[in-house]
């Protein structure tokens, strides 16, 4: 049974994928395809090759910032180490979605002996950090295209008022069961609150870790480089060059959102990178060139980065075990 759901749970994101490469091509044309592999082709390598250095950074200043939540349990990993296993979480999440939370969590475990359930601890409060941020990142995309998304509301007949009440509704129905679960003592629902206390004592853990200044620092130009990376993707193609922030940051988001929806977004990531692109006057193959062009090259440099990681890292701590 085990294995029939981790099957199924590799299987269904790769569909999923599949499904929007297929939503893809039937969006498109023959001639848009042809046109779509002639911007790719014709791409500006220098600003690829510079987001795929916003990218690299990112991934050693995720690495470094995990040390100031490992520091308090009196672990200090090689940052070489730290570096290596983000790279192989991330080849990891391309196989099999968040399974590269626990790789990083096994890896740390085998060459620096820090625990596995204090190491995946850790790594479970960066995500929630990630998690919140992306929901702000949202926050703010909805506000700088608030108009646009009214228009698109009115054009399909959606009433705003309906949609205010049914989220008063829908706040109100968690907030009953919130009081109802509260007090309850069924097995499931005791799993689900310790879970949930959990994750909660996993954020206020921050409060212990030395040098916080430093840790949101690190926070916040890690999110700066992936917009960066996204960004600096405009200037590949001419057509996209002009795009301004209100109109890349909005497709940032989308693209986050869809990252842990399938294999490394696979499919649904550029279909819906080059849709949001497409509602600011973007022909469809040039937004659908951004998307892939994005995607390829950061899963490009994942795949290679990633794969030497399992190499490199037991050369370079071959010697601590003669």
């Amino acid at each position: 049974m085990r294995s029939f759901k981790s099957i199924l749970k590799t299987i269904l994101p790769l569909s999923l994928g599949v499904f929007f490469i297929y939503l893809s091509f039937k969006s498109t044309t023959a001639d848009d395809r042809i046109r779509i592999v002639t911007y790719f082709k014709s791409a500006d390598i220098r600003f690829l090759l510079l987001s795929v250095l916003f990218a690299v950074l990112s991934h050693i200043s995720r690495a470094y910032r995990w040390h100031f939540l490992l520091q308090p349990m009196g672990y200090q990993p090689k940052l070489y180490n730290s570096i290596l296993s983000v790279l192989i979480a991330y080849l990891a999440n391309l196989g099999v979605p968040r399974s590269g939370e626990i790789f990083r969590a096994t890896t740390m475990t085998t060459y620096e002996k820090i625990p596995f359930e204090k190491g995946f601890g850790t790594i479970i409060t960066e995500r929630i950090i990630d998690l919140l941020l992306l929901a702000f990142s949202l926050i703010i995309a909805l506000f700088l295209q608030f108009d646009m998304i009214y228009v698109y509301l009115v054009q399909k007949k959606i009433d705003l008022p309906i949609l205010m009440i049914g989220a008063v509704l829908f706040l109100s129905i968690v907030a009953v069961v919130r009081h109802q679960l509260k007090n309850s003592q069924n097995s499931i629902v005791l799993k689900i609150k310790y879970f949930l206390r959990g994750l909660l004592e996993g954020i206020l853990s921050i409060k212990k870790m030395p040098k916080k200044g430093w840790f949101v620092a690190h926070t916040i130009f890690i999110w700066t480089m992936y917009f960066a990376m996204f960004y600096v993707v405009k200037w590949c193609l001419p057509e996209t060059a002009n795009l301004t922030f209100n109109a890349l940051f909005p497709a940032f988001v989308v693209g986050g959102l869809t990252i842990s929806a399938t294999n490394g977004g696979i499919g649904i990531y550029p279909y819906a990178v080059g849709m949001v692109l497409t509602a600011f006057d973007i022909s469809t193959e040039a937004g659908f060139a951004f998307g892939w062009i994005m995607w390829s090259a950061q899963t490009l440099m994942i795949l290679l980065f990633g794969g030497l990681s399992f190499f490199v890292l037991p050369l370079l701590n071959s010697k601590k075990e003669l």
